[in-house]
């Protein structure tokens, strides 16, 4: 999942932690092995190298699949799995260079999901078109980590944090809350530096650029890119966090609301969800 992931578990039972833990570890690796675009001739890889041809897939795949449309529905287009292909002209590593306007241009050619045909069973990309899973994945690796540990530990409450991607499975018996800190980017002092946030059941999600940007000319540009574009979104919060039923539902709602630029705020009160943005 390319970041620390970690397990709180409210149990004395030693055993039945270490059961979960290993079963999330099996569940998690299944899911990055399946779905990683860095892994050569998984499931993506080949759909990514198919040439225009129709590749087979799975039930999970098209749930996957099905949700790419409905977030590409709902945000008019600005949520696209097939943006992807961008990572190739913009590196946010602290290395990457300013892409000049021609390799923007280039790019853009092979982004549109409406491009992109599949069923139940198929898939079929445009020749040079790639999909990524990335703005997806570790929330949907997330709750389907949660649903394992509610299978195999229906009276115990347990958080799932992968990366600040997060889900609580249930009420915990003592305390109620679990409690989350929500990073301040701005913050000049230690403690305002984080808010609390507390959790009985449910999934949150924080998108932004905090450690992710690029500077050129004096200008910073967040990583949050529009597929309509090619270029960084302007005017979008340094950090947007959304609290909802699923994990996966919050990361697209954050991730949407950040392709907004300034309108952040409004769209997220319109979905009538708790959220924070921090500017």
């Amino acid at each position: 999942m390319a970041s620390p992931c970690e397990l709180l578990i409210e149990t004395p039972n030693q055993l039945l932690a270490n059961r979960l833990l290993q079963e999330v570890v099996l569940q998690t690796k299944r899911i990055e092995q399946k779905y990683s675009r860095y892994i050569v001739g998984n499931l993506v890889h080949q759909m990514n190298n198919s040439h225009g041809k129709w590749v087979e897939i799975d039930q999970e795949t098209h749930r996957l699949l099905a949700f790419g449309q409905t977030c590409f529905e709902l945000s008019d287009g600005m949520f696209d799995l097939t943006s992807g292909v961008l990572r190739k002209i913009w590196d946010f590593t602290g290395k990457g260079q300013f892409p000049r306007s021609e390799q923007v241009n280039e790019v853009l050619q092979y982004i549109g999901w409406q491009n992109v045909q599949f069923t139940q069973q198929q898939i079929r990309l445009p020749r040079g078109f790639e999909l990524d899973f990335g703005g997806i994945g570790k929330e949907y690796a997330v709750d389907a980590a949660a649903k394992l540990c509610m299978q195999l530990a229906p009276d115990t409450s347990v958080l799932v944090n992968f990366g600040g991607d997060i889900q609580v499975t249930q009420p915990r018996q003592h305390e109620t809350y679990w409690q989350v800190g929500i990073e301040r980017p701005h913050a000049k002092d230690n403690s305002a530096k984080s808010a609390l946030v507390k959790i009985a059941s449910g999934g949150l999600a924080t998108s932004g650029d905090t450690r992710r940007f690029i500077v050129h000319n004096g200008v910073r540009y967040s990583h949050i890119l529009s597929p309509k574009t090619g270029y960084p979104v302007s005017g979008a919060p340094r950090s947007v966090t959304v609290a909802t039923d699923f994990c996966i539902q919050s990361g697209m709602l954050a991730t949407m609301a950040l392709l907004q630029g300034t309108e952040a705020e409004h769209f997220l009160q319109a979905q009538q969800q708790k959220h924070w943005c921090y500017w």
